[in-house]
C-alpha cells in the first residue's frame, strides 16, 4: 500500500477540508451508548446511586454461632455415657489462675464502677483507692548497727583528759586480750616431730627385743587357752536344787513387785513436789532462753552474722597516744583512710563477706 498524498495546506479551503473529527465521533457513541443503557450516570442524583444498609447480616451471626456450638464426635460419645467424664478440648482451655497484675487491674476497675455508681457521675482522680495494689518481695532485715558508728569523746584530736584515758584504757585491753588468746591458746600441732635418727644397728637390736616379747607373749597366750579348752563337766541337777530356784524366782518377783507399788506410793504422795519442780524448771529454760535471745542481739550489735569461712576481725580503736596530742588539726598525725573505714563497715553490718587482709608484695 502506498502512502497516503499529502494535502497542500496552503489555502483555506485545505484547512477546513483536513480537521479532524474524532471528538465527535467519540461524543456520538457514548450518548448513543447511554441511551441504550438508560441514561447518562453523570445526570443522575447521589441519592438514587448511594444509600445506607442498616439490616443486619443475621445469616453470618448464625453461622458463627453454631460452629461455637458445635461438639465433636468424640466428646459427644462420652457424654451420652454417665459413667465418663467428658474430655475438655484444648482450644478450650483458659487459665483459670490469672495474674497478680490482672486481678489488681479488675479490682481497680470495680471499685472506679462502684464509685461511679454513686451519688454523682465524677470520679475523684486524687483517690488511692484506684491504685493498683501490687505484693512486692519482703525485703531483708536491716543491720542494728548504725551505717555511721560515731566514736567515743576520747578518739577525738583534742580529747579532755578522762575520756582520752578511758580509751586508752579500752584499747590496751583489747590490745592484752589478744596477747593473753595467742599465749593461753592451744598450741598447734608441730609438722616436724624434733628427735635424733637411730642408726641401722640399733634398729637391728629393737627389731630382735620386739620380736622375742611376741613369741612370749604368743606362748603365754597359747597357754590360756589350753586351760580354756579343757572340757567341763556338767554337774547334775536334782529336783530339790530346781525347786530352789523356783521358789528364789518367785520370791525375787513378789518382792519387785512390792518395791514399784511402794515407788508409786511414794511418788503419788510427793506430786506436789514434783509440780514445783516442773515449775521451776520451766522458768529456769524461760530464764535461760531469755538469756540467750538477749546475748544474741548484744553480740549482732558488736559483730556481724557469720557469712564466710573468716571471722570479722573489728578495725583497732584509733585512738591517739598523750605524746601525739597536739590540740591542732594542723599537727595531726595521719591514721585510718575513709575507704577502709566503710569497708570496715560494710563488713560488720553483714553487707560485704570479710575477706583475708592482703599485704603488698
Amino acid at each position: 500500500m502506498g502512502k497516503k498524498a499529502k494535502s497542500s495546506r496552503k489555502g483555506k479551503k485545505a484547512w477546513r477540508a483536513n480537521i479532524s473529527t474524532e471528538d465527535i465521533e467519540d461524543f456520538l457513541d457514548n450518548s448513543t451508548k447511554d441511551a441504550l443503557s438508560g441514561g447518562s450516570l453523570a445526570q443522575v442524583p447521589s441519592d438514587s446511586l448511594f444509600y445506607v444498609d442498616k439490616s443486619r447480616d443475621l445469616s453470618v451471626k448464625r453461622k458463627i454461632e453454631k460452629h461455637r456450638e458445635k461438639v465433636l464426635r468424640c466428646d459427644s460419645m462420652l457424654q451420652s455415657n454417665t459413667f465418663v467424664e467428658p474430655v475438655p478440648s484444648s482450644t478450650g482451655k483458659k487459665s483459670k489462675k490469672k495474674s497478680k497484675v490482672q486481678i489488681a487491674k479488675d479490682t481497680a476497675q470495680q471499685g472506679q464502677k462502684d464509685s461511679a455508681g454513686g451519688d454523682s457521675g465524677m470520679v475523684d482522680i486524687w483517690d488511692d483507692k484506684g491504685e493498683l495494689v501490687i505484693k512486692t518481695k519482703k525485703k531483708p532485715k536491716t543491720s542494728v548497727i548504725p551505717a555511721v558508728e560515731v566514736e567515743p569523746p576520747g578518739c577525738s584530736f583534742n580529747p579532755p583528759p578522762e575520756s582520752h584515758q578511758d580509751a586508752l584504757a579500752c584499747a590496751v585491753a583489747d590490745e592484752m586480750q589478744k596477747i593473753y588468746r595467742n599465749e593461753l591458746g592451744p598450741e598447734p600441732i608441730p609438722l616436724i616431730v624434733p628427735g635424733e635418727a637411730v642408726n641401722e644397728e640399733d634398729m637391728y637390736f629393737l627389731e630382735a627385743d620386739s620380736g622375742s616379747d611376741m613369741e612370749n607373749e604368743k606362748q603365754v597366750e597359747d597357754g590360756n587357752t589350753d586351760l580354756e579348752k579343757r572340757p567341763q563337766k556338767p554337774k547334775m541337777v536334782t529336783q530339790v536344787e530346781k525347786n530352789r530356784r523356783a521358789r528364789r524366782k518367785e520370791q525375787l518377783k513378789a518382792q519387785a513387785e512390792s518395791t514399784k507399788a511402794a515407788q508409786l506410793s511414794k511418788e503419788i504422795d510427793s506430786l506436789p513436789d514434783i509440780i514445783q519442780e516442773i515449775e521451776r524448771e520451766e522458768g529456769e529454760k524461760q530464764k535461760r532462753h531469755l538469756r540467750r535471745v538477749t546475748a544474741k542481739k548484744e553480740r549482732l550489735k558488736c559483730c556481724p552474722p557469720r557469712l564466710g569461712k573468716r571471722k570479722f576481725q573489728p578495725a583497732p580503736a584509733q585512738v591517739l597516744l598523750s605524746e601525739e596530742i597536739t590540740g591542732s588539726l594542723r599537727k595531726l598525725k595521719g591514721c585510718c583512710t575513709l575507704a577502709r573505714d566503710r569497708f570496715k563497715s560494710l563488713e560488720k553490718r553483714g553487707l560485704v563477706v570479710p575477706s583475708k587482709k592482703s599485704s603488698r608484695k
